[in-house]
């Protein structure tokens, strides 16, 4: 009666799907007895205690909304919560940027950085003529899968060289000089994931010169503003650079890193239009791809951003821990390239202390990466990419062992 389904189910024939690649690192560490044992994997901020952090201003913005009775937790609008909204814009264009002077800005709350990128792709395949996509190699594992699903095709630039183990600028030009015009093209506003490798701004502005002459889309991914360099103004500045030539450009930003709300899932995504009348049709269209996807977004955490964003005191307060956070992992960057330098490990170390953000393309190899793991309990993805903060001055030596042992021992 029942032979389609063997066991009963009629998701029989469903097959187990693989780990996560990322998420999986942290599965098999969990796994791990060992007292040495080390996440370098999970891409978020840990003390030099190896803890989680709550910024204070953050706890301080929750204990305002906590005991102003007036809060209620009615639905928001589909776009978000309107003040949210703005600030976010100002924060990653400028206070004092036209765009936002000449409404000529959609902004929309999204589910932090990758509902930001969803719902960004669905509006452009909808109702972009070009539905081509170019990712840089290597990029967020994440990001071929949403663009792919949201139904553009996914198209890829060089980025970098394994070689320098810092920029392939030539193959970056060539590669966008010839893709088709208007093709949409992904790019990293700061603190590049996986590679931590940027552009300079000289660079950026022989990319927005290419861009804009083949007339390129750009699509921002600002998932690190202020985290990369400490300076919230700096980390923008590739994105400011496309805003002021009065182009056409998309934003998705993220509060995950920069004030620590990981799990409150808390983004946005700018549109900046040629004109207010086209932002206002953009932001009408934008309602309906949110709509039916989660009908709108959640309030605690925009609204912990939108207090601390509009109080001077508490964003001063913020600017001064986000620095905090740049500045230790600057630090162990530092560290780790004298540790390797101290013990004469084989090689050049130098883009350790070179490349920006949260994480290091350390260059080391699959081979390498498994030894690591297997005979010193360091857990990172097999590509050799490692969160800096999940370091501290107690474990960069064990790091700086493995890794000697690992580049001595496996070619």
């Amino acid at each position: 009666m029942n032979s389609q389904h063997p066991d009963g189910s009629v998701f029989s024939n469903i097959v187990r799907a693989p780990e996560d690649p990322i998420l999986g690192v942290t599965v098999a560490y969990n796994k791990d007895t060992s007292p040495i044992k080390l996440n370098l994997g999970v891409g978020a901020y840990r003390t030099e205690e190896g803890k989680p952090l709550v910024l204070n201003v953050v706890r301080r913005a929750e204990q305002l909304l906590v005991n102003d009775p007036s809060r209620v937790k009615e639905y928001l609008p589909i776009v978000g919560l309107a003040e949210f909204n703005k600030l976010s814009a100002k924060l990653i264009f400028g206070a004092d940027s036209p765009a936002i002077q000449e409404n000529r800005v959609a902004t929309v709350q999204g589910l932090s950085g990758t509902g930001s990128l969803r719902i960004g792709a669905e509006f452009l395949a909808r109702h972009y003529y070009q539905h081509t996509i170019y990712i840089p190699v290597p990029t967020w594992g994440n990001h071929p899968k949403i663009f792919t699903i949201a139904g553009l095709s996914v198209k890829t630039y060089r980025y970098y060289d394994p070689e320098t183990r810092g920029l392939d600028f030539k193959g970056l030009l060539e590669d966008l000089g010839a893709a088709p015009t208007g093709a949409i093209v992904l790019l990293h506003a700061c603190a590049h994931n996986p590679t931590g490798v940027d552009p300079t701004l000289e660079q950026w502005e022989q990319i927005r010169q290419l861009m804009r002459s083949k007339g390129l889309l750009p699509f921002f991914d600002s998932a690190y503003q202020g985290f990369a360099s400490g300076s919230l103004d700096a980390d923008a500045q590739s994105v400011r650079m496309f805003v002021a030539d009065g182009g056409e450009c998309l934003a998705a930003q993220s509060y995950a890193k920069n004030m620590g709300l990981y799990g409150e899932r808390v983004g946005a995504l700018s549109i900046v239009c040629k004109a207010a009348d086209v932002a206002s049709r953009v932001e009408s269209q934008l309602k309906l791809v949110i709509r039916p996807m989660y009908s709108n977004p959640p309030i605690h955490g925009a609204s912990i951003v939108a207090t601390i964003l509009k109080d001077s005191d508490m964003y001063n307060e913020w600017t001064l821990e986000l620095k905090a956070m740049a500045d230790r992992i600057i630090s162990m960057r530092q560290l780790l390239f004298d540790t390797l330098r101290d013990r004469g490990t084989p090689g050049d170390w130098s883009h350790i202390i070179k490349q920006i953000g949260m994480f290091t393309f350390t260059g080391l190899n699959t081979e390498q990466v498994a030894f690591m793991t297997k005979e010193y309990h360091i857990y990172m993805t097999s590509d050799g990419r490692i969160s800096m903060a999940g370091l501290s001055s107690r474990t960069v030596p064990h790091l700086a062992d493995a890794i000697h042992a690992a580049v001595t021992r496996i070619p």
